[in-house]
């Protein structure tokens, strides 16, 4: 008997121990009664290995036992193995599903049908792996390597279990004869363990499936979700419904996770977000909320790019504000106007600089979702925290790295102003594929990093956040490169003459930031004025709540 502790409580599943033949094992895979989960991973197994697995077999000895979940819930499944096309199970029966064991059973299905399967570009023939009629008992039986100098030492596994007698007897020996009729008993003979686990919620079926894969692979909530809200007659794959939301978001945001959509609905459905909650939502229900939910969250996104003018998802400070905006617009279609946009403006600024979501983040959402609630009625929601930000918080707090979420918070305000090329004038082109690393091409340290080690400036000062600026990629190596501000500066301003201007949309001031002096302290000093201003506009100070 299996216990399995699901949070306060302990299942007892009873294990139902049977054994099969070959026949009944293949022609339960080829009716479509024992099928796949999709969140088994790919077969991996090479030839070698899968003859290694029949050698076992010839010899009589012991495979290991396959894990089945029995169940009447109809789960995404990989229908088709190799290049076989496997059906639907069959109308009035009960699917079992592979939970241990799956590398095995395909193993078994593509030798004894000879499938071919197709895997990084190469076809293996699993068609091709032998019996060696010559092999003792302590050698091997089954191989993949074939003599062509001896032909009639050798028979494919395919051709001993099916191959036509007028024809085997034409080919091999009385002796050969022999030895095939051996090795076929063997294998129709050979009784398989299973062990069937009957009418368990898929909670329980993936804990056990994750036990049993030790070492392996863990299975994601997201996974689990893809096989419990399969619907064929609905038409709904959660996976490839995620692949078109990815589709139709864009290049922009399409790093937005999948298990930042399932907390979106859970959300809407249960306002929670843990992982416990997400894997008892009911499948009807997921089903019917989930084209509101998809353009909730496009609805969030475009109030991302338009309001915020954050233009791509790897700026956003935590993937995780998707679920309360996209709550937000579930239960209100309409842009926010006035005070719902003055209190959404806070929540998100002081979400993102106080670095909330960093721990606990399923709990403080749904903490969250309650001040979204005060928001949707027009009322300003109290916090349990501070966000004020001062000028020596944002230099004690400037390290330049762009994992966390205070620095995209200043990268996201510098984001906003639009900033735009030193060089002309236009608007600077954002791209997701050069905001991964601190590195990328769209960051640019105003004062270069080799000018300002030849000044025996400190590293935290050199790669702080007061000193990043968002440019063009190609300003960064090729123009700029370790040239003082002044000389670099004073090149742009012959090719640009809204240079000024064009500063300002990067929260600098030429005359003002000691720029033309070359003189760093100064620029630091401004520059921190300047952006702490900015986030203190941002914000509704108010004091707080105990």
């Amino acid at each position: 008997m299996l216990h399995i502790e699901k949070g306060d409580k302990t299942t007892m599943i009873q294990p139902e121990p049977k054994s099969t033949g070959l026949s009944s094992l293949l022609a339960d895979i080829d009716s479509g009664r024992i099928k796949i989960p999709q969140f088994q991973r790919e077969y991996v197994w090479e030839k070698k290995a899968a003859a290694q697995l029949l050698d076992s077999i010839a010899k009589g000895f012991p495979i290991g036992t396959f894990i089945m979940w029995e169940t009447q819930e109809e789960l995404r499944a990989v229908r088709n193995i190799g290049n076989h096309h496997l059906p639907e199970t069959p109308s009035g029966h009960v699917a079992q599903y592979v939970l241990d064991g799956q590398q095995r059973i395909t193993s078994l299905y593509t030798c004894f049908q000879g499938l071919s399967i197709e895997r990084n570009g190469k076809i293996e023939e699993f068609s091709e792996i032998y019996i060696d009629l010559e092999a003792g008992e302590d050698d091997e039986i089954v191989t993949v390597d074939y003599d062509e100098s001896e032909p009639t030492r050798y028979i494919k596994i395919n051709d001993m279990l099916y191959g036509k007698i007028t024809e085997l007897v034409k080919k091999y020996s009385d002796e050969g004869l022999e030895n095939i009729d051996r090795y076929k008993e063997r294998f129709k003979s050979y009784q398989f363990s299973l062990v069937v686990l009957k009418n368990a919620p898929i909670d329980v079926a993936t804990e056990v499936f994750t036990r049993l894969n030790v070492g392996g692979k863990t299975l994601t909530v997201f996974e689990i979700m893809v096989a419990k809200t399969y619907d064929q007659s609905a038409d709904f794959d959660l996976s490839q419904k995620y692949e078109d939301l990815i589709d139709e978001i864009g290049e922009d945001y399409k790093t937005l996770p999948s298990s930042t959509v399932l907390q979106v609905v859970s959300a809407i459905l249960e306002k929670e977000c843990t992982k416990k909650r997400i894997l008892k939502l009911d499948k009807k229900s997921f089903i019917a909320v989930w084209n509101d939910a998809v353009t909730a969250i496009k609805k969030a996104i475009d109030y991302f790019k338009s309001y915020f003018r954050i233009p791509v998802s790897r700026m956003l400070p935590y993937d995780g504000l998707i679920v309360p905006f996209s709550y937000f617009f579930y239960h209100h279609p309409d842009r926010p106007l006035d005070r719902k946009r003055e209190y959404l403006q806070d929540f998100f600024w002081r979400v993102s600089l106080a670095e909330r979501y960093s721990s606990a983040l399923d709990t403080k959402i749904g903490q969250d979702l309650k001040r979204i609630d005060a928001i949707l009625k027009g009322q300003m929601p109290s916090y349990d925290y501070e966000a004020n930000i001062t000028e020596d918080k944002l230099i004690e707090q400037g390290w330049f790295s762009t994992g966390r979420s205070f620095i995209k918070a200043i990268l996201c305000l510098y984001a906003s102003k639009d900033p735009q090329s030193f060089a002309d004038g236009t608007k600077v082109h954002i791209d997701n594929a050069w905001l991964q690393i601190a590195t990328s091409k769209n960051y640019h340290h105003f004062f270069p990093k080799a000018y300002l080690k030849e000044k025996k400036e400190e590293e935290f000062y050199i790669n702080h956040i007061l000193n990043i600026t968002i440019v063009d990629d190609f300003l960064n190596k090729r123009v700029i490169r370790a040239k003082a501000p002044s000389v670099y500066m004073g090149d742009f301003k012959e090719k640009n003459k809204e240079l000024n201007e064009t500063m300002k949309t990067h929260l600098i001031d030429l005359d003002e930031f000691g720029v033309w002096e070359d003189d760093y302290d100064v620029f630091f000093e401004k520059r921190a004025e300047r952006v702490c201003s900015e986030l203190k506009s941002k914000l509704i100070i108010q004091a707080k709540t105990k």
